[in-house]
C-alpha cells in the first residue's frame, strides 16, 4: 500500500538558475546535489518538511530522446505543463510582498477563497506554482454560483 509522496519532479531548463530561484528566492533548501554521470540529481524541499522533495530535472537523457526533450522544453517555456508545485504559508500576503521584492513573477496576486488565501507565480522557466495560506477547517462548501465569481475566473 502506498503511504505518501516523497519526491516529485519539475522540469527546468537550467539547474543552476533553478537553484537560484527555488533556494535563493523561494527559500527552499538543497536536499541532494549529485553528479550521477548520466544526469545531475538535484533535489530541494521546504525547510522542516523532510519527507517531501522536488527533483529539479533537465529534459533529456535518460528519460527523453533529443526530439522529446525539445518538446518538453517548449511546453515548459509556454507554461503548458500544468501545475508544477503547491506550497503552503502562514502569511500569504506577507509572502507575496517578500517574493515580489525578490523579483518573482506572479500570475495572480493573493485572493481569498473558501479554502484559504491563494496566489500564483512562475519559476524562471514557465512552471506554474501556487502558494496557499489554508483557511481553518472545516471549510464551508461553496455553491456552484460562487465558483463563477471573479476570484475563480483565472
Amino acid at each position: 500500500m502506498l503511504k505518501s509522496i516523497n519526491i516529485t519532479g519539475v522540469f527546468v531548463l537550467d539547474q543552476d538558475e533553478a537553484l537560484d530561484f527555488y533556494v535563493g528566492k523561494l527559500g527552499l533548501e538543497v536536499r541532494q546535489d549529485l553528479n550521477l554521470g548520466f544526469m545531475r540529481w538535484l533535489t530541494v524541499g521546504a525547510k522542516g518538511d523532510d519527507d517531501r522533495s522536488i527533483l529539479l530535472e533537465l529534459p533529456g537523457p535518460p528519460a527523453h530522446d533529443p526530439a522529446t526533450a525539445e518538446q518538453v522544453r517548449e511546453l515548459v517555456t509556454k507554461g503548458a505543463t500544468g501545475f508544477a508545485a503547491g506550497f503552503t504559508t502562514d502569511d500569504c500576503r506577507g509572502t507575496y510582498e517578500d517574493l515580489k521584492a525578490k523579483g518573482v513573477e506572479f500570475t495572480q496576486e493573493p485572493v481569498e477563497h473558501f479554502y484559504g488565501t491563494d496566489m500564483g507565480l512562475r519559476d524562471p522557466f514557465g512552471n506554474n506554482i501556487r502558494v496557499t495560506q489554508p483557511a481553518p477547517l472545516p471549510w464551508r462548501e461553496p455553491s456552484p454560483d460562487e465558483f463563477t465569481a471573479p476570484a475563480y475566473a483565472d
